[in-house]
């Protein structure tokens, strides 16, 4: 029988057929596909022609289309719905990718084409010349320019890495869904009843009677966090979230200091004083220094601000009686407590108001009023869990664009986080290609999906990933390697940034049917808890610059963490967002030396909001139009700073974020 991963998607609207994938299928299908890359690249390495655009660059831009198919797909379930079947294979198929990619980099040959083709690019369009200057980088990243020796250790390097990545993002999955919070009846007061429910029955299906069962996602940790009365209770869920993989059988400390050695090693190879060097070089920041000085500045009035929030905190601590120090596992429940006191802010009537299917919804209908796009439910696409929707997305004119595929509800086969990716990117080197994309959530469950109720930061992450789908299903490039979201990293996150002011806003708050006083409460609130976030956030980012900087690498991690923080001055009462034993951004998803990359994509995304909100139109339709034309459909087609320029006539104004966080 055909392997169906091997085999053209003939599903409606080009999808894949999900139910006939087996994971004892995706070995072998790598394996062929690598078989046909390595033949399509050698007709090109063995083609008598002298190097040219089209007989090089183009040709291996044609090349590995079945093993990206493949490639796609893997990693597509292997986040979103990782069986043990999955699990089993996942170290072998990191394992033959990264042999490919490293024998594709060290194809001298081959490099030595594409060399002579990016002396010419000169001559070629500005796209073609972006696709060569990105095609020479990437091999000379890749090892292509060192010696045999440098080659054969940095071969080494990449696989221990890829290893390292796998047993991290397990180890990360395996204690999240091993860490169970039990909540006594008598504990329960102010958890919201939806959740409560949901904790007893997952506790009476483990024969806990009197008992409430909560895993430790982080939508389940916040809202804790936010709403449980009892302090022993909210203390628990801290812990138990914030000591995830610190000891015990998923300990990752132990494996974050062999990447960050291997790392430093790796850049080292390359000829970079430190791996965020490597790792910045095509930012829009270009160096460490001008990510960390950005930090600072944004670091400083955070850090005042947080004091004053920690005050307001403290004083409604002292006035209700009690004795004790504002902790970690205080701050959320007291500023909700300041919010509702002070600005008549009730983040639960707030959340009563979002559930999932209206959240979907308003992103929908903003896309349509921005964009004129339309969402249609696709009953006849095949999917990879119950869980997940298709959804048909077309223009104004009723031309196709392409397919979404949204999956919101936590499950255990599921990382945590949220995240966007494609199955398929657009192009149009040969045919028009329309993209396929998907985007993942761990919310709450609720029976029927659409009832799961969200608090306004979730609503936000659901706005988040969507603008990452439309930055893919907007794009309108010519090659797949420069399609969508293939931006630098501190770009990529501009789109998804910007469309989270389109749930906040007072327009759309209305329409969720949040009533107008407690619509302007929110308005009120929003500037209270921005020292909060601030902090949160940029502890985290600036630990990974500085993990990627510190020369020797630490090798005990836990130290470092812990020296860093103090040297900041990071209030015990804060910490990081994400500690580095679970921060699966930076030790298996890419943002390694670069978390700080929302706060630059916040920069552009409130500069680039401004010019919204100056027309008093946040759908203005002529700002629509330009956004759509020069920064979403360009996808990488050119640097990220002309594509920002061109949409706002200068460069971007960095005091627009701290207006935006109210820290100016």
């Amino acid at each position: 029988m055909p392997n169906p991963l091997l085999q053209e998607w003939g599903g409606p609207a080009g999808s894949p057929d999900f139910a006939a994938i087996r994971a004892d299928q995706f070995l072998p299908a790598i394996d062929e596909g690598i078989r046909l890359s390595r033949a399509e690249l050698a007709a090109i390495t063995g083609n008598p022609a002298a190097p040219t655009f089209a007989n090089t660059v183009e040709a291996l831009e044609r090349s590995g289309a079945v093993l990206a198919r493949v490639r796609r797909i893997f990693w597509t379930l292997s986040s979103a719905q990782a069986d043990d079947a999955i699990h089993a294979i996942e170290a072998d198929v990191s394992a033959r990718l990264t042999a490919w990619g490293l024998e594709v980099s060290h194809d001298v040959a081959l490099f030595e084409r594409v060399a002579t083709v990016w002396k010419t690019r000169e001559t070629l369009t500005p796209e073609q010349a972006r696709l060569v200057d990105n095609s020479y980088k990437g091999f000379v990243a890749g090892g292509a320019a060192l010696d045999a020796a440098a080659k054969h250790r940095l071969a080494e390097i990449s696989t221990r890495l890829s290893e390292l990545g796998v047993i991290f993002g397990q180890n990360v999955l395996a204690a999240t869904n091993e860490t169970e919070i039990l909540v006594a009846d008598d504990e329960s007061d102010g958890i919201p009843e939806d959740q409560c429910a949901l904790g007893r029955a997952a506790a009476a299906a483990r024969g806990l009677a009197g008992q409430h069962l909560f895993r430790a996602d982080r939508g389940t940790y916040e809202s804790l966090l936010t709403f449980a009365d009892s302090r022993a209770v909210r203390e628990r869920v801290w812990r138990a979230f914030t000591g995830r993989c610190q000891s015990g059988p998923y300990d990752n400390l132990p494996v974050i200091a062999e990447i960050v050695a291997l790392r430093d090693e790796k850049a080292r190879l390359l000829g970079y004083a430190s791996y965020a060097q490597y790792a910045l070089e095509d930012s829009m920041a270009k160096t460490p220094e001008a990510a960390a000085g950005l930090m600072d500045r944004v670091w400083r009035p955070g850090l005042v601000q947080a004091r004053r929030e920690a005050e307001a905190l403290q004083q409604i601590v002292t006035r209700d009686g009690n004795d004790f120090e504002l902790a970690a596992w205080d701050w959320r429940y007291f500023a909700d407590r300041v919010r509702r006191e002070r600005f008549a802010y009730d983040a639960a009537a707030v959340r009563s108001h979002l559930s999932l299917g209206k959240v979907r919804s308003a992103a929908f209908a903003a896309a349509e009023r921005l964009y004129g796009l339309r969402f249609t439910r696709r009953e006849d696409v095949a999917v990879y869990h119950p869980d997940v929707c298709a959804w048909s997305v077309d223009n104004a004119d009723g031309t196709p664009l392409g397919l979404l595929f949204t999956d919101y509800l936590a499950r255990p086969e599921k990382h945590g986080g949220a995240w966007m990716g494609s199955l398929r990117v657009q192009e149009k080197m040969d045919a028009a290609v329309r993209p396929i994309v998907y985007t993942v959530a761990n919310f709450t469950r609720a029976e029927p999906e659409d009832d799961a109720l969200l608090t306004l930061d979730e609503a936000r992450t659901l706005f988040h990933e969507f603008g990452h789908a439309l930055h893919a299903l907007l794009s309108d490039v010519t090659y797949p390697s420069l399609a969508g979201t293939a931006v630098a990293r501190d770009f990529v996150e501009f789109p998804s940034k910007l469309m989270e002011h389109w749930v906040a806003s007072p327009e759309a708050l209305r329409g969720f049917g949040i009533p107008d006083d407690l619509v302007e409460a929110i308005g009120r609130a929003e500037t209270f808890g921005q020292g909060f976030a601030t902090i949160e956030f940029l502890a985290s980012a600036i630990v990974d610059l500085k993990l990627h900087q510190t020369q020797p690498p630490p090798t005990d991690i836990a130290a470092f963490e812990r020296d860093t923080l103090a040297a900041l001055g990071t209030p015990d009462a804060i910490g990081m967002r994400h500690r580095l034993a679970y921060f699966t951004h930076v030790f298996d998803g890419g943002y390694a030396s670069a978390y700080y990359s929302y706060l630059w994509a916040e920069v552009l995304d409130a500069d680039v909001f401004e010019a919204f909100t100056a027309t008093g139109n946040l759908f203005d339709p002529e700002l629509a139009d330009r956004l759509r034309r020069e920064v979403l459909a360009q996808g990488d087609a050119r640097d990220p700073m002309t594509s920002f320029t061109a949409f706002r006539g200068r460069a971007p104004d960095e005091a627009a974020l701290l207006r935006a966080r109210s820290l100016a």
